[in-house]
C-alpha cells in the first residue's frame, strides 16, 4: 500500500523509542514529528537524516485503513494494546 499523501497519522500517532532529528529522546505517541511541514509530509524523507525506525515502517491497509481518520484510530488503538 501506498502512503496517502498529506496523511501523517505514522508520523503523530506512533510513539518512537530510539532518536530522531529533532527529538534526541525519541517521540512520544500522540506527539507531531517535528520533522513534518505545514502540509504533512516529512522534510527530511529519503535524506540521510531519514531514521531507521521511519524507513522500516509500511503502510498496510489494516493499519492504515481508508482514510486518514481511520489511520489515526487504528494507531492510537495500537499503541494502547503494545504500551508496557
Amino acid at each position: 500500500m501506498n502512503c496517502r499523501v498529506g496523511c501523517a497519522a505514522c508520523c503523530i500517532e506512533i510513539s518512537i523509542s530510539s532518536p530522531i532529528p529533532g527529538m534526541p529522546h525519541g517521540k512520544p505517541a500522540g506527539a507531531r514529528c517535528p520533522n513534518l511541514n505545514k502540509e504533512n509530509q516529512c522534510n527530511i524523507h529519503n535524506s540521510d537524516l531519514y531514521p531507521e525506525v521511519c524507513r522500516s515502517y509500511s503502510a498496510t491497509q489494516e493499519l492504515c485503513g481508508h482514510t486518514t481518520s481511520e489511520a489515526i484510530e487504528n494507531l492510537k488503538n495500537l499503541e494502547v494494546l503494545t504500551c508496557p
